[in-house]
């Protein structure tokens, strides 16, 4: 009996997965219905209403358009889910804070210092900032904290431990009365302040307390459930929350660590309640060291701070919304900014991705403005905000939300991925079938396709837009992605993930000294085809358990722990790790053991345990995954050293889907893969929805199997007892995939020309009797649409199983052969099985190649990389089987060595 999933997709009957995101600009509503309409015929069931390019935000024409949205869901069966403020970052309450009373508004502390040489008796020192960068500090609404003196080393000026003094007994009025002891000193003053965050962000509430963030919930989402309570739970899905953090970096800066000179930090009374609580009598004199250095004494004084606060973000805003809205059945989504490790940071982070994301029922990320691009998976990238870290990127971000969705049992295995924006024109169906795979392949199942703009084309508004009022070529193909998408997400969905090894998250060694990025054992891992999920240490102490020597946590199962190398990591962490390792856990750090404890107490004894535990080692990060495989740890095995294969491993009962996709953006692959599995294999092609069974080997190791992967393409097999009821209809004979002869066609080719709009009447250009790149300048430099080739080919052999190859082509392809179509491209390779079509001796071929409207619209967002060329490019050949002579022949005619 076919499986429940496979089944769903064959006959297409799949979940939609697909929430794009929907501007509005107070369109007319015969607009809103026609985009809708747009959404509805591209395979899709849902959309999130974005309010940031609107004028009336909550405001009666606000209210008329969602009207109309909500009439025209419940009409078509669509999923609305609506942006919960009226810009991002959320958190602005579309204004109502903007005169809230101070103790709803942000607060932050901040320090100001002087430097003085004693001794000198009787000194007099001004509470108030000095001039800095001569700017005078605006102090208006300040309060004092406190006041403290450390003692300096001469020469770095590091603060001296211990040689703290605390002068807040000593202020009068505004001036401290003090005689400095002998030495160099720093004195310090802190002040409660609203101001110095960042200037965008002024006007936002302050997330770690609980009644400015419910002003956000009375102002935006108590008004759509008075409006729409009706439709809640069914047409009205939820909210999404867009890029949320503490704001409190005036520069706004992926680096904004604890510990960053001058930057404000998060504050509120409850805050400074809890820090009094945990550093008793000496609070004051912990504060100089959230900024200065004093040597390992500052670590656990910022891991202090960076606990709490983000606790209360955890407790104060991401729980109270998520709790609100699962009261009134709906869901509470959204995303956090991960740029460049800033989710482990302040500024436009929010301290802790797992604990951010811990209130929303689904995990969450997102890709926008060319953070990940095929091929720079190490190399920094240029894009909008300087240089990326496109190991993070690669190898990082999607790890990192599809963990968080696998691990938390609220989330129910779902991570959502906002995907696409701003790359500009030049990104196509190509590209944004190779980021579904990347996203895919490390377990992300839903998408938020950024964007649907209603705004009449050119909106320069962060494109691509996906329909861009008709004007969009490639839009008619759009269908296509979606389909293979949600085929794609509905198999890797309502199951269980597999893999070996459990990767602990950094956030909390950051904050406590030197460490190592979660990442890069994890790109280590992805590169070995040994996957990974990523543990927060507070999954690690609260949720997990060992048994039989393996970790659980939540519905996954790892067979190691691994650890990257931490200077400092705190002691539930290590006392669990401990005992995990007694009860038969293999536990690896990398690059080395700890050496203390974050919280700053006396850990000797737990590390010099941590070092006897036979189950406990260390591993250089270069020898990660070859020690893995020596211990039998890890899932598949590949012949060949493939470092851009990536694979992922769904089980649902009584079948295992493995994906398995090229991520190289230029070389083809041809591997061995094994699985240690003694069931059935299935080839399942999502894009044309057809399942053949496969050509694997058995043997006592396991099944093998040959795996060919061009670049951008992906593979999907599946193990079980599933086919017995497979009809003959929906497989496909792929044996054509492995030909070893080939045919060319070499023209002449009849060219004609349509925009998107005149398609599909074309108009006649050339004939050409060689492909080449039409946006050369003396072509079509210009041009943006459908270039349409038509040309004839003999073909006198039957009954052998035989494919069309067209080569390169740019960028999205259909094919025609004697009017029949033979099936639809937007991704690399470009092959159409033709060998159930009717062939004659002489016969007509039509390829329609669509570009995008890079050419015609040349915006700033594309300008990041090179376009790439226009129309078929070619060689274009029929493959097929026929003797290993004739294949050595065919190869040296028709490959030369540099495109084999």
């Amino acid at each position: 009996m076919m499986h429940n999933r496979l089944s769903d997709v064959i006959t297409g009957k799949e979940a939609n997965y697909i929430i794009p995101l929907f501007w509005l600009h107070g369109e007319e509503e015969a607009v809103i219905r026609e985009e809708m309409a747009r959404i509805d015929e591209s395979g899709i069931k849902a959309l999130c209403v974005e309010s940031r390019p609107h004028p009336d935000f909550m405001g009666p024409s606000w209210w008329r358009d969602m009207d109309v949205i909500m009439d025209e869901a419940r009409r078509r069966g669509l999923k609305i889910w609506v942006f919960d403020d009226d810009h991002f970052p959320t958190g602005h309450a579309a204004g109502a804070l903007k005169h809230a009373p101070r103790e709803l508004r942000r607060l932050f502390i901040k320090e100001h210092h002087i430097d003085v040489v004693g001794p000198l008796q009787h000194a007099s020192i001004p509470v108030k900032a000095p001039i800095v960068g001569w700017q005078t500090a605006d102090e208006r609404g300040n309060r004092l904290i406190g006041a403290a003196a450390y003692k300096r080393r001469s020469g770095s000026g590091e603060l001296i431990a211990g040689s703290g003094i605390d002068l807040s007994g000593f202020i009068r009025a505004d001036t401290v009365y003090w005689n400095i002891p002998e030495g160099l000193w720093r004195i310090f003053f802190f002040s409660e302040t609203p101001t110095g965050g960042s200037e965008h962000e002024k006007d936002y509430l302050n997330p770690i307390v609980p009644e400015s963030v419910r002003v956000l919930i009375d102002t935006v989402y108590e008004p759509f459930y008075e409006r729409y309570k009706q439709d809640f739970g069914h047409a009205f899905a939820g909210f999404f929350s867009d890029e949320p953090g503490f704001n409190n970096d005036k520069e706004a800066s992926f680096e904004a660590k604890i510990g960053k000179k001058n930057m404000v930090l998060p504050w509120n009374a409850e805050l400074e309640t809890i820090l009094k609580e945990r550093w008793g009598t000496e609070f004051v004199l912990f504060l100089p060291l959230l900024w200065q250095e004093c040597g390992a004494a500052a670590w656990p004084v910022r891991y202090a701070f960076m606990d709490e606060a983000t606790k209360l973000y955890a407790r104060h805003f991401t729980d109270q919304i998520g709790d609100w809205c699962r009261s009134r059945g709906v869901e509470y989504i959204g995303h956090v900014i991960e740029d460049n490790n800033v989710h482990a940071r302040l500024g436009p982070g929010p301290g802790h991705f797992f604990r951010a994301m811990w209130g929303q029922d689904m995990s969450g990320i997102d890709v926008v403005l060319r953070q990940i691009v095929p091929g720079f998976d190490e190399t920094p990238l240029t894009w909008i905000a300087g240089e990326t870290d496109s190991e993070f990127f690669h190898y990082g971000l999607a790890k990192l939300g599809s963990s968080l969705g696998h691990l938390d049992p609220q989330k129910q295995g779902r991570t959502l991925a906002e995907v696409f924006g701003a790359y500009g024109w030049s990104e196509g169906l190509k590209l944004m079938k190779w980021l579904t795979d990347h996203m895919l392949v490390r377990g992300v199942n839903y998408f938020m396709p950024h964007s649907f703009s209603l705004k009449e084309y050119p909106d320069p508004d962060c494109p691509p837009h996906l329909y861009a009022g008709g004007k969009n070529p490639q839009y008619r193909y759009y269908r296509e992605l979606n389909r293979y998408t949600n085929r794609m997400c509905h198999l890797l969905s309502g199951g269980r993930h597999i893999a070996p090894v459990a990767v602990l998250y950094h956030a909390e060694a950051e904050w406590s000294g030197n460490c190592m990025l979660f990442h890069r054992p994890v790109k280590e891992l992805l590169r070995g085809q040994i996957d990974c999920d990523v543990v927060s240490p507070d999954m690690v102490v609260r949720m997990a358990s060992v048994h039989e020597g393996k970790l659980h946590v939540n519905m996954e199962t790892f067979d190691c722990l691994v650890l990257p190398y931490s200077e400092a990591l705190p002691i539930r962490l290590l006392e669990a790790v401990i005992e995990y390792a007694a009860q038969g856990l293999p536990v690896l750090f990398i690059d080395g053991l700890p050496h203390r404890s974050s919280d700053g107490d006396d850990a000797s004894a737990l590390l010099a345990r941590l070092a006897g535990q036979d189950h406990i080692d260390t591993v250089p990060l270069t020898e990660l995954t070859v020690r893995l495989r020596a211990m039998g740890i890890h899932d598949i095995e590949v012949e060949e050293y493939a470092p851009y294969l990536r694979y992922y491993h769904y089980e649902h009962d009584n079948m295992n889907v493995y994906m398995f996709f090229n991520e190289h953006p230029y070389e083809r692959m041809h591997v061995n893969v094994r699985i240690a599995l003694e069931e059935r294999m299935y080839l399942y092609d999502a894009f044309a929805n057809h399942l053949e069974p496969s050509e694997a080997v058995s043997s006592a190791q396991g099944i093998t199997f040959p795996l060919e992967l061009h670049p951008y393409e992906s593979a999907i097999l599946l193990a079980g007892d599933i086919g017995q009821d497979i009809s003959p209809d929906s497989r496909s004979n792929l044996t054509a995939a492995q030909p070893d002869s080939f045919m060319p066609i070499t023209g002449p080719w009849d060219v004609s020309i349509a925009g998107s709009e005149a398609y599909p009447h074309f108009e006649p250009w050339d004939q050409l009797h060689v492909l080449e790149d039409l946006s050369r300048p003396e072509r079509l430099p210009s041009f943006s649409g459908t270039f349409r080739y038509e040309g004839q080919f003999e073909w006198k052999q039957e009954g052998i199983p035989l494919c069309l190859d067209l080569g390169h082509a740019y960028e999205t392809v259909q094919v025609w052969i004697n009017g029949t179509d033979a099936g639809i491209k937007i991704s690399p390779p470009y092959r159409f099985f033709i060998g159930d079509m009717d062939l004659r001796e002489l016969n007509k071929i039509t390829i329609d190649v669509t570009n995008t409207l890079a050419r015609e619209q040349p915006d700033p967002f594309s300008r990041f990389a090179p376009l790439e060329p226009s129309g078929l490019i070619g060689p274009v050949r029929v493959l097929f089987r026929s003797s290993r002579r004739m294949h050595n022949y065919a190869k040296r005619l028709y490959f030369p060595p540099e495109s084999t």
